[in-house]
């Protein structure tokens, strides 16, 4: 029996809170005003998109008191704009990153299931936790916490605001013209709640919302946050670019499944990526080729370059040989406010690599950080991005993309208009909105009490 073909799910991630955004092109438009997201927003829905994705910026990113080239504008609250933009889209799934460290599970429950509510049940919660201590200082509570601690404070976190969601059945409610809407449960909405990170009673304001709770978004690619996307999570935000790194790992996750009661189709793997599309392959690569050197300035790439050093590395060349000093060990970086992998798991290892990578290709500082940064890119005509992206889904080395443009507001205008009827045609895309709900678009199933908050993980913010 032949396989079935598989339907390829799209996403769209809002520029300006990465590493991609060039602000020098003269097409570059606002991080601020409302029509910016409204564009992206609309363009991504007629195109059929199961959904828009906004990182979280909760302060300025700086090195050494500066301000990074690509971060000087940051990003408004990313709950305002998603409600804001439920009012303007009909079918849109709307994706937050919203920090366990420095908030609250009450509010955070009650802001989703509000979202939830107002757009109709296309609301997903990127749960992530923010590492460091500059962050902190915006925050009453201040400094930062430990590893062990942050991510106790996650787990408990994310059990506690399921225990919220799950307060409601949903049909607790009966409404009398006469006396009005009472309860008919008087249970409805209790929580009672105490570990060591939370100690809180009460009830639930927020009715269950349509999705009964909102699609959960983990970002993580160690033991435990493949544990726990496979536990409890609905989709996973996947950094693996090659189709042999993307196989791997979809193959880990999904044999995960079975042993938490759940099914390969309970769980979407959409690894971000680029794209840059031309008129020939060739004018593809050429244009690619010069939007990577915009997007990584010799500044840049030594800010990047320090993250890893855990040292001031200002006096180095951009365009010449990686120091030949090792990296500092410890996780106070020079970096601050910059949260980065690289630096938390074994830096001198990593900078071994890079040294022979460079060694191996003859490349400077800023070419290595050009090679070393680059998402997964599907670069060509429109037609081979199709081809290839098809191919990537149909291979199980992803369930579909979170496309990331190098643009604001524009930037995913032509692939929507190029790349999205080939997919048509080929019979992998949808040409419209079957459901309603974003569990509707990604084929999920409702929601149910979850099987492991208790011992979920997730991934810190970038």
């Amino acid at each position: 029996m032949s396989k079935p073909v598989k339907q390829i799910h799209l996403a769209a991630h809002f520029p300006g809170v990465n590493s991609t955004t060039v602000w020098s092109d003269p097409a570059a438009g606002s991080q601020i005003d409302f029509d910016s997201f409204v564009h992206l927003a609309r363009t991504a829905e007629r195109a059929g998109f199961d959904f828009l994705f906004l990182a979280e910026g909760l302060r300025l990113r700086e090195q050494h008191g500066a301000i990074h080239d690509l971060d000087v504008v940051g990003r408004p609250d990313t709950l305002t704009v998603l409600a804001a933009l439920a009012a303007v889209t009909d079918r849109l799934g709307l994706a937050g990153t919203i920090n366990s460290t420095f908030n609250e599970p009450y509010e955070v429950a009650r802001q989703f299931a509000s979202l939830d509510h107002l757009s109709a049940g296309r609301a997903a919660w990127n749960v992530v936790t923010s590492w460091d201590e500059f962050t902190g200082e915006n925050f009453r509570r201040g400094g930062f916490l430990a590893e062990e601690d942050r991510y106790l404070r996650a787990r408990q976190f994310l059990a506690a605001t399921w225990e919220l969601f799950d307060s409601w059945r949903g049909d607790e409610i009966v409404a009398d013209r006469r006396s009005g809407v009472f309860l008919a449960d008087p249970d409805a909405g209790r929580f009672d709640h105490h570990v060591s990170q939370f100690d809180i009673t009460g009830r639930f304001d927020v009715p269950r919302s349509p999705q009964g709770r909102p699609v959960i978004f983990q970002a993580g690619d160690s033991e435990e946050g493949r544990e726990f996307a496979a536990s409890a999570a609905d989709a996973v935000f996947s950094r693996h670019g090659t189709l042999e790194a993307g196989r791997a790992f979809y193959a880990d996750v999904k044999g995960r499944l079975a042993r938490h009661g759940r099914s390969p189709d309970d769980l979407k793997i959409l690894p971000a990526a680029t794209f840059v599309l031309g008129d020939t392959d060739a004018d593809a690569e050429e244009r690619a080729h010069v939007i990577r050197r915009l997007q990584v300035s010799g500044q840049t790439a030594i800010r990047t370059l320090e993250q890893l050093w855990n040292r001031d590395l200002g006096a180095y060349d951009p365009d010449g040989p990686l120091p030949e000093i090792d990296p500092l060990v410890g996780e106070h970086t020079v970096a601050r406010g910059r949260a980065d992998v690289r630096m938390r798991r074994d830096p001198l290892t990593v900078a071994r690599q890079w040294r022979e990578l460079a060694e191996a290709k003859k490349l400077s500082i800023r070419e290595l950080v050009i090679e070393v940064t680059g998402r997964q890119s599907f670069i060509g005509t429109p037609a081979k991005v199709a081809a290839t992206i098809d191919s990537f889904v149909q291979s199980d080395a992803s369930d579909g993309f979170i496309l990331v443009p190098h643009l604001t507001p524009g930037g995913l205008d032509e692939f929507a208009d190029t790349v999205v009827p080939l997919l048509q045609e080929r019979g992998v895309f949808r040409t419209a909105y079957e459901g309603s709900t974003l569990r509707d678009h990604l084929g999920l199933g409702p929601a149910g009490r979850p099987r492991a908050a208790a011992g979920a993980t997730v991934r810190e913010a970038s």
